[in-house]
Protein backbone atom coordinates (compact mmCIF):
# COMPACT_ATOMS: atom_id res chain seq x y z
CA UNK A 1 0.00 0.00 0.00
CA UNK A 2 1.23 3.48 -0.43
CA UNK A 3 1.49 5.86 2.85
CA UNK A 4 -0.50 9.04 2.30
CA UNK A 5 1.63 12.54 3.66
CA UNK A 6 0.17 13.73 6.86
CA UNK A 7 -1.45 17.01 6.44
CA UNK A 8 0.09 18.53 9.79
CA UNK A 9 3.71 17.31 8.71
CA UNK A 10 4.54 19.12 6.07
CA UNK A 11 2.08 22.54 5.56
CA UNK A 12 2.13 25.58 7.49
CA UNK A 13 0.84 28.97 6.94
CA UNK A 14 3.64 31.59 5.71
CA UNK A 15 3.55 34.83 7.84
CA UNK A 16 2.56 37.85 5.67
CA UNK A 17 4.64 40.64 4.13
CA UNK A 18 4.74 43.71 6.10
CA UNK A 19 4.94 47.03 4.28
CA UNK A 20 4.29 45.46 1.13
CA UNK A 21 1.03 47.13 -0.10
CA UNK A 22 2.30 47.59 -4.35
CA UNK A 23 1.37 44.26 -4.13
CA UNK A 24 -1.24 42.35 -6.09
CA UNK A 25 -3.81 41.25 -3.83
CA UNK A 26 -4.11 37.26 -4.01
CA UNK A 27 -6.88 35.79 -5.51
CA UNK A 28 -10.04 34.48 -3.25
CA UNK A 29 -10.85 31.11 -3.80
CA UNK A 30 -14.46 29.83 -4.69
CA UNK A 31 -15.03 30.06 -0.95
CA UNK A 32 -14.42 33.54 -0.51
CA UNK A 33 -10.97 33.05 1.72
CA UNK A 34 -8.33 34.23 0.68
CA UNK A 35 -5.67 30.98 0.10
CA UNK A 36 -2.98 30.69 2.57
CA UNK A 37 0.28 30.28 1.71
CA UNK A 38 1.88 26.58 2.06
CA UNK A 39 5.15 25.44 2.65
CA UNK A 40 7.24 22.60 3.00
CA UNK A 41 9.27 20.98 5.69
CA UNK A 42 12.44 22.65 4.81
CA UNK A 43 10.63 26.67 4.78
CA UNK A 44 10.54 26.66 0.78
CA UNK A 45 6.85 27.77 -0.58
CA UNK A 46 5.13 24.74 -2.02
CA UNK A 47 5.27 26.03 -5.57
CA UNK A 48 2.48 23.31 -7.05
CA UNK A 49 -1.45 24.49 -7.79
CA UNK A 50 -1.94 20.90 -9.44
CA UNK A 51 -1.44 19.27 -5.70
CA UNK A 52 -0.86 19.69 -2.08
CA UNK A 53 1.65 18.33 0.31
CA UNK A 54 -0.92 16.02 1.77
CA UNK A 55 -1.65 14.40 -1.81
CA UNK A 56 1.75 13.16 -1.76
CA UNK A 57 3.56 9.88 -0.66
CA UNK A 58 6.46 7.60 -1.36
CA UNK A 59 5.44 4.43 -3.65
CA UNK A 60 5.40 0.99 -2.04
CA UNK A 61 8.43 -0.46 -4.50
CA UNK A 62 7.71 -4.07 -2.80
CA UNK A 63 5.09 -4.79 -4.91
CA UNK A 64 4.69 -7.56 -7.16
CA UNK A 65 6.01 -6.86 -10.04
CA UNK A 66 5.23 -10.00 -12.17
CA UNK A 67 1.67 -11.13 -11.14
CA UNK A 68 -0.61 -11.46 -13.81
CA UNK A 69 -4.04 -12.24 -13.99
CA UNK A 70 -4.99 -15.89 -15.62
CA UNK A 71 -7.77 -15.00 -17.86
CA UNK A 72 -11.09 -17.22 -16.77
CA UNK A 73 -14.53 -16.60 -18.43
CA UNK A 74 -14.92 -15.28 -21.71
CA UNK A 75 -15.35 -11.66 -20.52
CA UNK A 76 -11.94 -11.91 -19.24
CA UNK A 77 -10.39 -13.71 -22.32
CA UNK A 78 -12.32 -11.08 -24.27
CA UNK A 79 -10.62 -8.63 -22.06
CA UNK A 80 -6.96 -9.71 -22.78
CA UNK A 81 -7.61 -9.84 -26.59
CA UNK A 82 -8.66 -5.96 -26.27
CA UNK A 83 -5.52 -4.96 -24.57
CA UNK A 84 -3.28 -6.77 -26.87
CA UNK A 85 -4.76 -5.18 -29.49
CA UNK A 86 -4.81 -1.68 -28.60
CA UNK A 87 -0.65 -2.34 -27.85
CA UNK A 88 0.27 -3.29 -31.51
CA UNK A 89 -0.36 0.02 -32.88
CA UNK A 90 0.80 1.77 -29.98
CA UNK A 91 4.53 -0.49 -30.54
CA UNK A 92 4.36 0.24 -34.08
CA UNK A 93 4.34 3.63 -33.39
CA UNK A 94 6.62 4.77 -30.39
CA UNK A 95 8.74 1.99 -30.96
CA UNK A 96 11.66 2.46 -28.49
CA UNK A 97 10.40 6.15 -27.51
CA UNK A 98 9.29 5.23 -23.75
CA UNK A 99 9.04 9.06 -23.03
CA UNK A 100 6.72 9.85 -25.64
CA UNK A 101 4.93 6.15 -25.27
CA UNK A 102 4.25 7.41 -21.39
CA UNK A 103 2.85 10.59 -22.34
CA UNK A 104 0.38 8.57 -24.36
CA UNK A 105 -0.49 5.70 -21.97
CA UNK A 106 -0.99 8.25 -19.12
CA UNK A 107 -3.85 10.07 -21.31
CA UNK A 108 -5.53 7.40 -21.45
CA UNK A 109 -4.77 5.59 -18.36
CA UNK A 110 -6.25 8.27 -16.45
CA UNK A 111 -9.58 7.67 -18.37
CA UNK A 112 -11.11 4.62 -16.48
CA UNK A 113 -11.27 5.82 -12.63
CA UNK A 114 -12.85 8.95 -13.75
CA UNK A 115 -15.52 7.57 -15.52
CA UNK A 116 -15.77 4.37 -13.19
CA UNK A 117 -15.76 7.27 -10.12
CA UNK A 118 -17.99 9.51 -11.82
CA UNK A 119 -20.89 6.26 -12.85
CA UNK A 120 -20.47 5.02 -9.23
CA UNK A 121 -20.82 8.52 -7.37
CA UNK A 122 -24.09 9.37 -9.58
CA UNK A 123 -25.09 5.60 -8.76
CA UNK A 124 -24.75 6.74 -4.78
CA UNK A 125 -27.07 9.59 -5.55
CA UNK A 126 -29.74 8.30 -7.34
CA UNK A 127 -29.96 5.48 -4.83
CA UNK A 128 -29.44 7.08 -1.67
CA UNK A 129 -26.58 4.37 -0.94
CA UNK A 130 -22.54 3.86 0.37
CA UNK A 131 -20.32 3.69 -2.50
CA UNK A 132 -17.45 1.76 -0.09
CA UNK A 133 -15.47 4.22 -0.14
CA UNK A 134 -14.66 3.24 -4.37
CA UNK A 135 -15.76 6.72 -5.59
CA UNK A 136 -13.18 8.14 -3.73
CA UNK A 137 -10.52 5.40 -4.40
CA UNK A 138 -11.29 5.29 -8.29
CA UNK A 139 -11.15 9.19 -8.43
CA UNK A 140 -7.65 8.86 -6.58
CA UNK A 141 -6.58 6.59 -9.12
CA UNK A 142 -7.60 9.07 -12.17
CA UNK A 143 -5.65 11.66 -10.62
CA UNK A 144 -2.42 9.86 -9.89
CA UNK A 145 -2.40 9.09 -13.27
CA UNK A 146 -2.99 12.88 -14.02
CA UNK A 147 0.02 13.16 -12.18
CA UNK A 148 1.87 10.18 -14.29
CA UNK A 149 1.05 12.46 -17.14
CA UNK A 150 2.42 16.13 -15.69
CA UNK A 151 5.89 14.24 -15.09
CA UNK A 152 6.21 12.63 -18.19
CA UNK A 153 5.80 16.57 -20.00
CA UNK A 154 8.24 17.38 -18.10
CA UNK A 155 10.46 14.37 -20.27
CA UNK A 156 8.87 13.86 -22.68
CA UNK A 157 7.62 17.13 -25.25
CA UNK A 158 5.22 16.11 -27.84
CA UNK A 159 5.04 16.79 -31.48
CA UNK A 160 2.10 18.40 -32.36
CA UNK A 161 0.74 14.80 -34.77
CA UNK A 162 1.25 13.50 -31.28
CA UNK A 163 -0.51 15.88 -29.24
CA UNK A 164 -3.52 15.36 -31.73
CA UNK A 165 -3.47 11.14 -31.80
CA UNK A 166 -3.70 11.59 -28.26
CA UNK A 167 -7.37 13.71 -28.52
CA UNK A 168 -8.53 11.58 -30.72
CA UNK A 169 -7.48 8.36 -28.82
CA UNK A 170 -8.90 9.53 -25.79
CA UNK A 171 -11.96 10.64 -27.40
CA UNK A 172 -12.77 7.22 -28.76
CA UNK A 173 -11.49 5.39 -25.67
CA UNK A 174 -13.67 7.51 -23.77
CA UNK A 175 -16.96 6.59 -25.25
CA UNK A 176 -16.07 3.24 -25.40
CA UNK A 177 -15.07 2.34 -21.95
CA UNK A 178 -17.75 4.20 -20.50
CA UNK A 179 -20.28 1.94 -22.53
CA UNK A 180 -18.76 -1.54 -21.59
CA UNK A 181 -18.74 0.25 -17.81
CA UNK A 182 -22.41 0.80 -18.26
CA UNK A 183 -23.27 -2.83 -19.94
CA UNK A 184 -20.38 -5.05 -17.53
CA UNK A 185 -18.38 -3.22 -15.22
CA UNK A 186 -16.59 -6.35 -14.28
CA UNK A 187 -15.36 -6.35 -18.09
CA UNK A 188 -14.08 -2.83 -17.60
CA UNK A 189 -12.46 -3.50 -14.59
CA UNK A 190 -10.59 -6.41 -16.30
CA UNK A 191 -9.65 -4.48 -19.42
CA UNK A 192 -7.90 -1.61 -16.56
CA UNK A 193 -6.45 -4.98 -14.68
CA UNK A 194 -4.80 -5.88 -17.91
CA UNK A 195 -3.64 -2.37 -19.13
CA UNK A 196 -1.71 -1.93 -16.03
CA UNK A 197 -0.12 -5.02 -16.74
CA UNK A 198 0.90 -3.75 -20.01
CA UNK A 199 2.16 -0.68 -18.08
CA UNK A 200 4.15 -2.50 -16.12
CA UNK A 201 5.91 -4.15 -18.56
CA UNK A 202 6.54 -1.08 -20.59
CA UNK A 203 8.03 0.50 -17.71
CA UNK A 204 10.08 -2.56 -17.49
CA UNK A 205 11.49 -2.26 -20.62
CA UNK A 206 11.84 1.66 -19.92
CA UNK A 207 13.86 0.72 -17.10
CA UNK A 208 16.06 -1.77 -19.02
CA UNK A 209 16.66 0.93 -21.68
CA UNK A 210 18.27 3.63 -19.30
CA UNK A 211 20.75 0.74 -17.60
CA UNK A 212 21.71 0.09 -21.38
CA UNK A 213 22.71 3.40 -21.80
CA UNK A 214 20.13 3.71 -24.71
CA UNK A 215 18.25 6.48 -22.63
CA UNK A 216 19.60 9.04 -20.66
CA UNK A 217 19.30 9.05 -17.21
CA UNK A 218 18.55 12.60 -16.73
CA UNK A 219 17.72 14.28 -13.24
CA UNK A 220 14.36 14.20 -12.15
CA UNK A 221 12.08 16.60 -13.02
CA UNK A 222 10.91 18.89 -9.74
CA UNK A 223 7.25 18.14 -9.57
CA UNK A 224 7.91 14.13 -9.63
CA UNK A 225 10.57 15.05 -6.90
CA UNK A 226 7.80 16.73 -4.96
CA UNK A 227 4.92 14.35 -5.85
CA UNK A 228 6.58 11.27 -4.65
CA UNK A 229 9.03 12.45 -1.61
CA UNK A 230 11.96 11.50 -3.78
CA UNK A 231 15.18 11.62 -2.28
CA UNK A 232 17.69 14.70 -3.45
CA UNK A 233 19.40 13.94 -6.63
CA UNK A 234 16.73 11.43 -8.10
CA UNK A 235 16.47 10.68 -11.70
CA UNK A 236 14.58 9.43 -14.26
CA UNK A 237 15.18 5.71 -13.33
CA UNK A 238 13.45 6.90 -9.82
CA UNK A 239 10.29 8.47 -11.31
CA UNK A 240 9.87 5.09 -13.51
CA UNK A 241 10.25 3.24 -10.66
CA UNK A 242 8.10 4.70 -8.39
CA UNK A 243 5.23 5.29 -11.55
CA UNK A 244 5.79 1.43 -12.45
CA UNK A 245 5.08 0.63 -8.49
CA UNK A 246 2.10 3.02 -9.05
CA UNK A 247 0.73 1.08 -12.23
CA UNK A 248 1.26 -2.48 -10.27
CA UNK A 249 -1.35 -1.23 -7.57
CA UNK A 250 -3.83 -0.10 -10.24
CA UNK A 251 -3.52 -3.49 -11.55
CA UNK A 252 -4.17 -5.18 -8.38
CA UNK A 253 -7.13 -3.31 -7.14
CA UNK A 254 -8.89 -3.29 -10.93
CA UNK A 255 -8.64 -7.06 -10.92
CA UNK A 256 -9.92 -7.27 -7.50
CA UNK A 257 -12.80 -4.90 -8.43
CA UNK A 258 -13.75 -7.41 -11.21
CA UNK A 259 -13.45 -10.09 -9.20
CA UNK A 260 -15.77 -8.51 -6.40
CA UNK A 261 -18.27 -8.31 -9.91
CA UNK A 262 -17.94 -11.72 -11.04
CA UNK A 263 -18.71 -12.49 -7.72
CA UNK A 264 -22.06 -10.89 -7.76
CA UNK A 265 -21.79 -8.21 -5.47
CA UNK A 266 -21.67 -4.61 -5.86
CA UNK A 267 -18.89 -2.64 -5.10
CA UNK A 268 -19.98 -0.40 -2.17
CA UNK A 269 -20.33 -3.81 -0.41
CA UNK A 270 -16.91 -4.41 -0.21
CA UNK A 271 -14.88 -1.96 1.26
CA UNK A 272 -12.26 -0.45 -1.41
CA UNK A 273 -8.49 -0.43 -0.61
CA UNK A 274 -7.27 2.06 2.09
CA UNK A 275 -4.01 4.30 0.71
CA UNK A 276 -5.03 3.81 -2.82
CA UNK A 277 -3.33 5.86 -5.46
Amino acid sequence: MLASCARSASTAAAPPASGDNNKEKEAASYWGVAPTRVVKEDGTEWKWSCFRPWDTYEADLSIDLTKHHEPVTFGDKAARWAVKAMRWPTDLFFQRRYGCRAMMLETVAAVPGMVAGSVLHLRSLRRFEQSGGWVRALLEEAENERMHLMTFMEVARPRWHERALVVAVQGVFLHAYLAVYLVSPAAAHRVVGYLEEEAVHSYTEFLRDIDAGRIEDVPAPAIAVDYWRLRPGATLRDVVEVVRADEAHHRDVNHYASDIHRQGHALRDVAAPIGYH
